[in-house]
């Protein structure tokens, strides 16, 4: 398990990657652009392409992974309602990016939405609503631990920068994956470096 957390965020990284280059030409007929509508069907739509299969499975294993780290923080925290609760909120976002796995419906199109596509949208909603709040609280516990304190400081300007990212859409959406997924590894590197 110690090993299986470091993998989430490059996992991620690497198929989102990989993917997008392969099914360039399928993003572009969903609306989707690099610069111009970084947001539209992306980076979900990889799930509705021809190796749709991998993004879905990549959405499932590298949320089941953030839950794992989620517990392996807890048993190496100081025990206090923060780290609990930051935990907790942390495995719950774990919990809702694989349940991205349904897949979504595209942004235009000419039938109404899907009960997955709906499903779909109200995980992305809710892996905000708690991986946000856990980061706050996390800051508070890393504050509190010897071994994480000087995490605090980077966990909460992340959340500075990635929270808004989530939200504006477009080009700064780059700008919150790269923030989390950043933050993602350099947590599991220290606590694989801790235990």
């Amino acid at each position: 398990m110690k090993k299986l957390i470091l993998i989430g965020p490059v996992l991620f990284t690497v198929v989102l990657v990989t993917l997008t280059l392969v099914e360039y030409d399928f993003l572009l007929s969903l609306g989707w652009h690099p610069i111009n509508d970084p947001t539209v069907d992306w980076p979900s739509g990889l799930a509705l392409g021809r190796f749709g299969w991998i993004m879905t499975a990549t959405f499932i294993l590298t949320g089941s992974i953030m839950t794992l780290f989620a517990r392996r923080l807890f048993l190496d925290l100081k025990l206090t309602p923060a780290s609990r609760l930051g935990t907790t909120l942390m495995a719950f976002a774990g919990l809702f990016l694989a349940a991205l796995a349904f897949t979504t419906d595209p942004t235009i199109r000419d039938y109404p939405g899907t009960w997955h596509g709906r499903l779909h949208d109200m995980s992305f909603v809710f892996l905000g609503l708690t991986l946000f709040p856990a980061m706050i609280v996390l800051g508070f516990a890393f504050r509190n631990d010897p071994h994480w304190k000087s995490f605090a400081v980077y966990t909460w300007g992340t959340l500075a920068l990635a929270a808004p990212a989530f939200f504006i859409k477009g080009a700064a959406f780059y700008v919150f994956l790269f923030a989390i997924l950043l933050w993602n590894e350099l947590a599991a590197i220290r606590l694989n470096r801790l235990s």
